[in-house]
C-alpha cells in the first residue's frame, strides 16, 4: 500500500473511532482505556516496531503520515514518561537485548502497560557519566546492585528502571560498565521526589540496597556502548528528529504567540507591529532561528528513509533545540516584565504564574538527555572531528 492510501484509511479509521465520547474521557478511564486497547490492537503505539512485539511494522514514511493523522485527528498517545518505554529503552532492547528479554517486555510497553525510568546520574557522575559508582555484583543467576542514581525521572510511578551499574571496578572506567533492568516493586528499592525551583518536578532520587536485577543487556561490560545508543535515542526525541517529531506544531508557532503577547503587553504601533522596535526584531530574529531549525529537521527526516536514529549528529539538534526552547520562556517572561515573575499571590493571572514556572523549568531542557557542555564536546569530536 502506498502512503497516501494508507492516510486516505487512517483518516477515515479515526474519523469512525476516535468519537467525541473518547475525546471527552478523562486519562484513566474505562472508556479511554478501551480506546487505548484499540490503538495497540492496530500496532499504532510503536508503529515502527516489528509486529511480532506489538508494532505495526511501518516503514519510515508511512509512520510520518500516520503521527500526521494521529495529530490532525486531535490523537496523543498514552503518557510514557518523556519517552522512557517506547523512545529509549524499547529501541535499545530491540537493537540489543535477547528474544526472551523483547518478548517479555516490548510487547507490554507497546500496549502502554507499564510505566519505565532510566538510572544513570549519580550524585558524584552527572557529565562524566563514566565514573559511576552503582556496583553490581553476579551472584547465580542474578545481579545483586547497591547505590543511588539521581534525576530520574518518574521513579516514583515507573514499573520498571533501566540502570548503567559498575560491574568491573579493576577495569578503565568506561570498560567495567553494565546494563541491567530492575523492578522497581521490590523492597530492595527506595524512591523519593526531588523538588525543583519551579515548583513541579518529575525528578526523584533512587537508591538501590541489595536489590535485585535478572536482566542483563547485551553482554557484560559493554554496557557504556548500550548506554550511549541509548541517549541517541533520547536526544532524537528530545528534537523531534523522529517520525513521531513530525506531528509536532510546527516550530516558530511559538513565536506568533510572541508577537501577540508582545502587543498586548508592550504595546501595539497604529500600523500593526510591535511598538518597541527592540522586542520586534529580538522576536523576528528568534522566529528565523526557529525556522532554520524546523527546516533542517524537516530536511533530516526526507534523507533518512531508514527512519534509524541518527549517531552524534543528534547532539547537533538536542543542544540547539534546548536553546531555542529556553530562548521561547525566557523571551516570554521578558516581554510580560513585572508581570512574567509572579509566583503566588493576588496581582497576576494563571497564565502568567504558569509563564514564570515555565521560564524556570525549561532550565532542565540543557540537562536533559547530557548537558549542552557535553552535546558541544561530542559535537566538537566525533561530528567536526576536531582534536581533543
Amino acid at each position: 500500500m502506498n502512503v497516501e492510501d494508507f492516510r486516505e484509511q487512517t483518516a477515515q479509521w479515526l474519523s469512525e473511532h476516535f468519537t467525541e465520547d473518547v475525546k471527552q474521557a478523562p486519562e484513566g478511564s474505562d472508556t479511554r482505556k478501551a480506546w487505548i486497547s484499540k490503538l495497540a490492537d492496530k500496532g499504532w503505539i510503536v508503529p515502527n516496531w516489528p509486529k511480532q512485539y506489538g508494532g505495526a511494522g511501518l516503514d519510515f514514511q508511512s509512520h510520518i503520515a500516520l503521527i500526521q493523522e494521529l495529530t490532525a485527528h486531535g490523537v496523543t498517545l498514552p503518557p510514557d514518561n518523556g519517552g522512557q518505554a517506547r523512545n529509549m529503552i524499547g529501541p535499545t532492547l530491540l537493537e540489543y537485548g535477547n528474544e526472551e528479554q523483547k518478548m517479555r517486555h516490548l510487547p507490554k510497553i507497546a500496549r502502554a502497560e507499564v510505566q519505565w525510568c532510566q538510572g544513570y546520574s549519580e550524585p558524584g557522575s552527572g557529565s562524566d557519566l563514566a565514573s559511576l559508582s552503582t556496583r553490581a555484583v553476579l551472584d547465580g543467576d542474578h545481579y545483586v546492585i547497591n547505590g543511588q542514581k539521581i534525576w530520574t525521572s518518574g521513579a516514583d510511578q515507573a514499573d520498571w528502571i533501566y540502570v548503567l551499574v559498575r560491574t568491573d571496578p579493576k577495569a578503565s572506567k568506561h570498560d567495567g560498565i553494565s546494563m541491567v533492568i530492575l523492578d522497581m516493586n521490590q523492597p530492595g528499592v527506595t524512591v523519593k521526589p526531588i523538588k525543583l525551583i519551579s515548583g513541579n518536578s518529575p525528578f526523584c532520587e533512587t537508591f538501590f540496597d541489595d536489590a535485585i536485577a535478572t536482566d542483563l543487556i547485551g553482554q557484560p561490560n559493554h554496557g557504556w556502548t548500550y548506554g550511549k545508543r541509548l541517549l541517541q535515542h533520547e536526544r532524537s526525541g528530545i528534537a523531534g528528529m523522529g517520525a513521531s517529531g513530525a506531528g509536532a506544531a510546527p516550530r516558530g508557532a511559538q513565536v506568533y504567540h510572541l508577537a501577540a503577547l508582545a502587543k498586548r503587553y508592550i504595546g501595539e504601533a497604529p500600523d500593526g507591529r510591535i511598538a518597541d522596535p527592540v522586542f520586534r526584531d529580538d522576536i523576528v530574529q528568534h522566529r528565523l532561528n526557529q525556522k532554520a531549525m524546523s527546516l533542517t529537521l524537516s530536511r533530516t527526516r526526507e534523507e533518512n528513509e531508514s527512519g534509524e536514529t541518527l549517531g552524534f549528529a543528534t547532539s547537533i539538534f538536542k543542544a540547539v533545540g534546548a536553546n531555542l526552547g529556553k530562548a521561547d520562556t525566557e523571551m516570554q517572561v521578558r516581554i510580560m516584565g513585572s508581570q512574567g515573575t509572579g509566583w503566588e499571590g493576588e496581582g497576576f493571572t494563571p497564565a502568567e504564574f504558569g509563564a514564570t514556572r515555565n521560564w524556570l523549568g525549561s532550565r532542565a531542557s540543557s540537562i536533559a538527555g547530557g548537558t549542552n557542555e557535553v552535546q558541544l564536546n561530542i559535537i566538537a569530536k566525533r561530528v567536526l572531528g576536531l582534536p581533543d
